[in-house]
């Protein structure tokens, strides 16, 4: 008989003790498809009196992260604290050098110091799972390394962030807010008291960066990742997206160009009858273009403790079966450099909503803008509120005016831009938000 695989888990919170569930209730499916037990020999976290919905009895508790990672009976150190730093940081390097394989859900702790983790996990003969960091239940770690290992990638984007998913869902289906919507969100906790790191995107730009070097050969980079939040989206937005046959998505965004390898986090309009424009609510979802393939989606949750819990286990089956992958699907001495692709190079349509005066000469003077960056436009359309009417003190009334391009660059939409304002024919800042082709 094989011996089990002895575990510590680090973290014993919502996830972290969904996974102590089902390793136990799951203990005869997980050993007939792994090929040994999976047991659970000790755990730590903040709080050793919590109440918890486990039973521990039989289980070591370690005074600390650090103490667990060396533990002499643990071989699969499982990491579930969160934060790119310490107890983490310092928790899972200690378990590598001593040989022992690493399972976590940590995106912020691979996003900072995912390539220094993978270097020492070949170095030492252990594996690294993360197949939770990524889309929680949704198997696109695993996709990306081992299913596609043959299929040259051209793009990888998805829905990464549930949060923000679920606001866009709600602002487009009842016409209300971004201040409304994630108010409702806070409340029914799918956002935090501070959900900046969620809505400014930031959130997404760190799973789309482990995603990037899976899908090209990348080291893994946050900061070449261009990002931009939803907050500056507004229920008009929504309402002339649907009307043009779009939606309005957060999506992070890898593509290789023949510049380099663009990655990009921002609120993007895709076709209505694109797969990744179907997912509504809190649901991630990611689509895969590779050559000669079409293109995979992949939807999910991606998030929650049970989603969560059950990739995390996975991965310990992994170990158990004595499977060791390269963490980013290639030896580290073969990953490349990569900078942040300017976002001024980016090429592609785009959607612009100017709140234009309605006075002679405003339409010429934009056209004229446009044209001289050699911008072409695709559609036009021009509302005139209250019939054309005036407002109440006489003033004429701004008048809505969106427009979509065709594939263009960054750097001229916003030099044409610049002028409209400076030429003081437009009321306030434009709306930009680019469009995403199938």
């Amino acid at each position: 008989m094989v011996a089990p695989l002895k575990v510590g888990i680090a973290g014993l919170g919502t996830v972290g003790a969904e996974v102590v569930r089902l390793i136990e209730t799951q203990a005869r499916v997980l050993t007939g498809r792994s090929g040994r037990g999976i047991r659970v020999v000790a755990v730590t976290a903040r709080s050793k009196g919590k109440k918890r919905s486990i039973d521990l009895r039989g289980v070591e508790w370690a005074k600390d992260p650090l103490a667990l990672a060396t533990h002499p009976e643990v071989d699969c150190f499982v990491e579930l604290m969160g934060g790119a730093g310490d107890p983490a940081l310092s928790a899972v390097e200690a378990a590598l050098a001593a040989g022992k394989s690493v399972v976590t859900a940590n995106k912020a702790l691979l996003a900072k110091h995912g390539i220094k983790l993978a270097k020492a996990a070949e170095k030492h003969g252990g594996a690294l799972n993360f197949e939770a960091a990524v889309g929680a239940a949704i198997p696109v770690i695993k996709t990306l390394r081992e299913g596609l290992a043959g299929t040259g990638i051209n793009r990888v984007y998805g829905i990464l962030n549930g949060t923000c998913n679920y606001i866009l869902t709600r602002m487009e289906q009842e016409g209300l807010s971004f201040a409304e919507c994630l108010k409702d969100a806070q409340r029914l906790g799918y956002a935090e008291a501070d959900p900046s790191f969620d809505v400014d995107g930031h959130d997404t730009a760190q799973k789309l960066a482990i995603l990037a070097s899976l899908a090209f050969g990348t080291k893994v980079a946050q900061s070449a990742v261009y990002v931009e939040g939803i907050s500056s989206i507004a229920p008009e937005d929504l309402r002339a997206a649907a009307e043009l046959g779009y939606r309005v998505k957060l999506l992070g965004v890898a593509v290789r160009t023949a510049k380099g390898i663009e990655q990009r986090v921002h609120p993007t309009m895709v076709p209505k009858s694109s797969s990744i424009a179907q997912v509504m609510g809190v649901t991630n979802a990611v689509t895969i273009d590779g050559e000669g393939i079409p293109p995979i989606t992949l939807v999910g949750p991606g998030a929650g403790g049970a989603a969560t819990a059950s990739a995390v286990v996975a991965d310990i089956a992994d170990v158990a079966r004595g499977i060791r992958a390269n963490p980013f699907g290639r030896p580290i001495a073969q990953l490349r450099d990569t900078a942040k692709a300017p976002m001024e190079r980016h090429e592609g349509g785009y959607y612009i909503r100017l709140l234009a005066r309605d006075f002679p000469g405003t339409a010429a003077a934009i056209a004229t803008r446009l044209a001289e960056q050699k911008i072409s436009i695709e559609s036009i359309v021009q509302r005139h509120p209250n019939g054309g009417a005036a407002s109440a003190d006489g003033k004429a009334v701004p008048v809505p005016v969106i427009l979509i391009t065709y594939a263009t660059h960054e750097d001229a939409v916003r030099r044409a831009l610049a002028a409209v304002q400076k030429d003081k024919v437009i009321r306030g800042r434009p709306q930009v938000i680019r469009i995403e082709k199938n």
